[in-house]
């Protein structure tokens, strides 16, 4: 175990390189890495299985005590990065597959390597758990109603079909992981330092296959499409941040926030558009995927090396009401 320990440490602390060294391959080796597209689902509900694996019903709990913070938090997510989606796409005059796999993108709850951003970060890590756990849990009800509000003039959006799929690939994952920590505790703490392979395999698997089975379009619109991502990523950074300073959080929860916003779960944009659309809409999520991880170490970098000072250094679950 304490070799698995160790070998999981290390593909958290190179999670970025190892996403971009997956869609090199998946670039280059086409053939053998498409056919992973088809189990992008099964990836993503094991990967959040993981992620329910680290909750506690404890950490659902910033949002009763601190409401402020964490709705400020979640209204942001579920209305910044899918507004932003759909005017980035469509100043860059994209295709309709790609403006869908961007609104999907979007309409994401947050990402699951956000919570350790803003811990490397020195945020409100509290609230960071808080925001992609409930996030999380609204998504199979606002992610297909963003996408059937954005995108249902350009395509036809099965958010039926949508709501029944995040249901069984991230909610039912997720809440599984939370019961099996809450009821057996003491048998799944030992392994939770081997969670990050999981995690790390997963997303890994994922932009491998999509890249591979979109070899010929990523480098047909591949430039096009990353500056989507990269501006979609920069602005959400940007504009979480603000937003959480315009509501006088402390800043230890404006990088909370900001992480939260740039960071979206693109796993589950891809597999959702594989699914409901074709594999060009879910070009989008994966390169998310790749850029939101280097991007995120790049930010998580800076905000380590300037402490939160003063009053604004107040976490929220300190701060009082």
């Amino acid at each position: 175990m304490t070799l698995i320990s160790r070998i999981a440490a290390l593909a958290g602390r190179w999670f970025a390189l190892l996403v971009l060294l997956a869609g090199a391959v998946g670039l280059f080796l086409p053939e053998q890495t498409a056919p992973l597209a088809e189990y992008t689902s099964v990836f993503l509900a094991v990967i959040m299985f993981g992620m329910g694996l680290t909750l506690r019903p404890a950490d659902f709990g910033v949002v009763l005590t601190h409401p402020k913070a964490a709705l400020t938090g979640i209204l942001c997510q579920y209305t910044v990065m899918p507004l932003l989606a759909w005017g980035i796409a469509h100043a860059l005059d994209l295709p309709p597959m790609l403006i869908v796999g961007m609104i999907l993108v979007g309409a994401a709850p947050g990402g699951t390597a956000s919570n350790v951003i803003v811990y490397l970060a020195r945020g409100d890590v509290a609230l960071s758990v808080a925001m992609t756990s409930v996030s999380t849990v609204l998504a199979p009800l606002l992610t297909p109603l963003l996408v059937l509000a954005l995108a249902g003039r350009t395509l036809e959006v099965p958010a039926g079909d949508m709501f029944g799929s995040i249901l069984q690939v991230v909610l039912a994952p997720v809440l599984a992981g939370l019961a099996l920590r809450t009821f057996a505790d003491r048998w799944i703490t030992p392994v939770l330092p081997v969670l990050p392979l999981v995690s790390v395999g997963g997303i890994v698997l994922v932009v491998a296959g999509i890249v591979g089975a979109n070899a010929e379009d990523v480098m047909a619109t591949g430039a096009l499409v990353a500056l989507a991502v990269v501006l979609h990523n920069g602005i959400g950074f940007a504009l979480g941040y603000l937003v959480g300073r315009i509501g006088g959080l402390s800043e230890a929860g404006r990088r909370a926030i900001s992480v939260e916003v740039g960071m979206q779960n693109s796993g589950l944009a891809a597999a959702l558009a594989t699914t409901y659309f074709s594999p060009l809409a879910a070009l989008p999520g994966a390169l998310f995927s790749v850029w939101h991880n280097v991007s995120g170490a790049l930010v998580a970098s800076f905000w380590a090396r300037r402490a939160p000072g003063g009053e604004d250094a107040v976490p929220a679950e300190q701060e009082q009401n």
